[in-house]
């Protein structure tokens, strides 16, 4: 029996699974009985549960994607736990890669994995690798805020640029990385290039005509939609573009 992908495994990653949508539900209960609590109407609560739920369907795609590009090596429980808590394919893929690396295995994650140590290596050095966030913000977040609050608490506009270049340098990791982001060399699509600028040409594109038409009267339903509906646009623009360009120019990358 293949024991990455055994009846143990996928237990174990029900339970997890299990955990965070208990956990998910949990907060949504308490805070959709808070919003109660402050007077907020309930037409505002359910609009925010609806525009929050549909904004995950993009990002879980993505999730899904790292999901199929790990198991050829891994098998798709391990993914799926990892995912399911905290991780992205950068980080992922990178550990999972170095971890195959120092035991001198060629083919990197396009390899299967049948060794148990190196498949219980792996699955160390991807958990504990994402562990320090959840240590550290608990730590350090607290006295952070008092820093940057007791900054502009006597002036708001200096809190307002703040706010606004921390959104902007998020912004521009993401922008750079599709411009000229490095990815990993075995990974077809990973880095920099024609699919990765068309993508962020098209989201742009996409996000602009849809901020255009939640400005009409009978439009105003879309502006909580029209973040996620334009990357799952942009997605399916570059899915197409990879069926109908050609191999080499749809999959030419400037940084790979």
């Amino acid at each position: 029996m293949n024991f990455k992908d055994d009846k143990f495994m996928t237990g174990l990653a029900l339970c997890v699974v299990a955990f965070v949508i208990a956990q998910a539900l949990f907060f949504l209960i308490r805070a959709a009985r808070r919003a109660k609590e402050l007077g907020i109407e309930s037409t505002t609560v359910k609009n925010t549960i609806i525009s929050s739920a549909l904004f995950t369907i993009a990002p879980a795609v993505g999730i899904v994607a790292t999901v199929l590009t790990l198991s050829s090596a891994l098998g798709y429980v391990i993914p799926w736990i990892r995912l399911s808590v905290i991780g992205n394919i950068s980080y992922e893929v990178t550990a999972a890669t170095n971890a195959i690396d120092a035991y001198g295995i060629a083919g990197g994650i396009s390899q299967e994995i049948t060794d148990k140590t190196v498949f219980g290596t792996i699955a160390w050095v991807m958990t504990l690798g994402s562990i320090m966030p959840i240590i550290l913000t608990p730590i350090f977040l607290k006295k952070i805020q008092g820093k940057v609050g007791k900054a502009v608490s006597g002036n708001k506009a200096w809190a307002d640029v703040m706010s606004a270049a921390a959104f902007i340098g998020l912004i521009a990791a993401f922008v750079a990385r599709a411009i000229a982001g490095k990815g990993a060399q075995e990974i077809i699509g990973d880095g920099a290039g024609v699919l990765s600028l068309a993508a962020l040409i098209s989201s742009i594109i996409l996000m602009l005509l849809l901020s255009k038409l939640a400005t009409l009267p009978k439009m105003k339903w879309l502006e909580s939609f029209a973040m996620p509906a334009a990357m799952i646009g942009a997605m399916l623009i570059v899915v197409v573009l990879a069926q109908v360009l050609p191999h080499d120019i749809a999959f030419m990358e400037w940084r790979g």
